[in-house]
């Protein structure tokens, strides 16, 4: 078993190659073993492109040498056509006698099927390999097939006497408090996740992009809260230029393709009224980066699963004061901030 997990493990650092560019498919990665040798390897780069299994058994020169060798692949193989034909297939097709899977695939359209189908052809299967970490390298996937919602992440900057912003200010454009690596930091993050959320004072105050202009990567699908309408069409978040979707109680507002109008009541379980609606458009993650009110609303109704707080080396004295979030968490620096990182296990 000790040499499984070996492979295994190399499965999960090719899978993370795709780190926020596979959605709405997992990340999964593939090696393919003869004579205690790899001799094939992969992982999937993109939607639409080919899974990890065909880029590992197209990576192997010999392909004679597949019917004498196993398959690694950190998830259970698909079983259906998708935008690309069913990865089991192929392994059947070049007769792989072993194969090795790191966890089942949560999706209704796989769940156990493709592992079936193999054994059904003669394969012999070994399933639940490091399955607790194959399972948190694909927990977007996972939170979003199985509890019918988005993974949700807060994060917020702090002074350090517990402000997020001033109680006024001269321009409608955010006021630091994290340090220009933590800010990079916060558009890495942006590439990783499908969705980013804020409220509409955030908007009004800050007039934000929202976007990944500090580091290479996809700009994450906009949502912003407008309950009244008074977003007008100034702001950089109805440029058009990344897919938006307004959460809003107006009614009969016309929409374009990348702004799209989503009706709410506001005052009512709000925070489950998003989780189904970035569902309903196939959003697995969503990193949620304020105001005050917004946080602190998933905070109090604990809909999240990580939570990243800076705390700057400031002090503002008066302000709007941050989101209380209690409990164990996770301390790192970066350079003359903190980070605390928080992970919510209910």
């Amino acid at each position: 078993m000790k040499i499984h997990e070996n492979y295994i493990k190399r499965c999960i650092e090719l899978a993370k190659n795709g780190f926020g560019t596979t959605y709405p498919n997992p990340m999964v990665g593939s090696v393919i073993v003869y004579n205690n040798e790899i001799i094939g390897e992969g992982w999937h780069r993109k939607s639409g492109e080919s899974h990890a299994e065909v880029n590992a058994i197209n990576s192997v020169n010999d392909k004679s040498l597949l019917s004498k060798a196993t398959l690694y692949v950190s998830l259970e193989p698909c079983s259906h056509f998708g935008k690309t034909p069913p990865c089991c297939d192929l392994i059947i097709k070049h007769k792989i006698p072993n194969v090795v899977v790191g966890t089942i695939d949560p999706n209704s359209k796989v769940s156990g099927t493709g592992i079936q189908r193999l054994i059904e052809s003669g394969a012999n299967v070994t399933v639940g390999v490091l399955k607790k970490e194959c399972n948190e390298l694909n927990k977007r996937f996972f939170t979003f097939h199985q509890k019918k919602r988005p993974y949700i992440i807060l994060k917020w900057a702090e002074s350090q006497d517990r402000f997020i912003a001033p109680l006024t200010k001269d321009k409608k454009e955010p006021v630091w408090i994290s340090n220009e690596f933590s800010r990079q930091l916060v558009h890495k993050w942006r590439s990783e996740e499908q969705a980013i959320l804020v409220g509409t004072n955030t908007v009004l105050d800050d007039n934000p992009k929202l976007d990944v202009r500090d580091w290479k990567g996809e700009n994450p699908i906009r949502i912003v809260l407008d309950k009244t309408g008074k977003i007008s069409n100034d702001f950089f978040v109805k440029n058009g230029k990344t897919k938006t979707i307004i959460i809003t109680e107006q009614e009969n507002l016309t929409f374009s393709e990348n702004c799209i109008y989503e009706n709410a009541i506001f005052d009512i379980d709000l925070t489950q009224t998003i989780a189904d609606i970035s569902y309903k458009y196939g959003i697995q993650s969503i990193i949620i980066e304020g105001g005050k009110q917004t946080l602190q609303s998933f905070i109090d109704d604990n809909l999240w699963d990580e939570a990243r707080v800076f705390i700057g080396n400031i002090h503002l004295k008066i302000g709007i004061k941050a989101p209380v979030l209690n409990g164990e968490f996770q301390l790192k620096s970066i350079k003359d901030d903190q980070l605390k990182l928080f992970f919510n296990h209910d």
